[in-house]
Parts: structure tokens; sequence; C-alpha cells
């Protein structure tokens, strides 16, 4: 008797990792913004780190699957209940597999 041996359908699947620069403006610091993106980051395996610049702003840098990137992305341009954000500016790049976990700065 033969058995065939199929590939598993996730053998095909193959992820696409991302990274981004963000930098969010608004009315972002005090507002719990570096806890949420820490905690939203590791909820979704992103890798990477969170910060308050001396500007006002929140700079983050992201890396993991491209979904997951493009949902803390999205979660950024919204930020935590009491943060206004006003704008974000994101830079993409090649992924480069040296964050080892999410930091808040």
């Amino acid at each position: 008797m033969r058995h065939s041996v199929l590939p598993s359908p996730e053998a095909n699947v193959s992820v696409t990792e991302s990274r981004a620069h963000v930098f969010v403006e608004g009315d972002v610091q005090h507002v719990h913004f570096r806890d949420n993106a820490h905690e939203t980051a590791r909820a979704h395996d992103v890798e990477g780190w969170v910060r308050n610049l001396e500007d006002g702003r929140v700079e983050a840098l992201f890396e993991g699957r491209e979904e997951d990137v493009n949902t803390m992305i999205d979660w950024c341009e919204r930020g935590p209940i009491k943060a206004d954000v006003s704008g974000i500016e994101v830079e993409e790049g090649d992924p480069q597999g040296d964050l080892g976990g999410f930091e808040k700065h």
C-alpha cells in the first residue's frame, strides 16, 4: 500500500517581515502611550522599542510580520484613549532581525 505525502498548507505560506520607524505627533506624552504601545506590540509579537522625544512626539521602531507591523501603525494613528494624535510619519525599511523583544525607553 502506498501513501502519498502532501505538504501541509502552512508549507506554502510565506511570511513577509516588515520594519517601520514611526513618529507620532499631538498630545501623545503623559497619556500612557508608551505603556499601551508596549502592551500592544507584545500582544502582536512585534519587536522594537518606543520612547518620548524632547519635542513632544513619540518615536517607535516596529519589526515583525507585515500584518502585525501594520496593526501597530494603525494603532499609533489612534493611540490610547487619552491621546490626541494629530499626525504620524512612517519610514519603512528592510527588517534587520536585530531587536530581540520590545522595550519601552
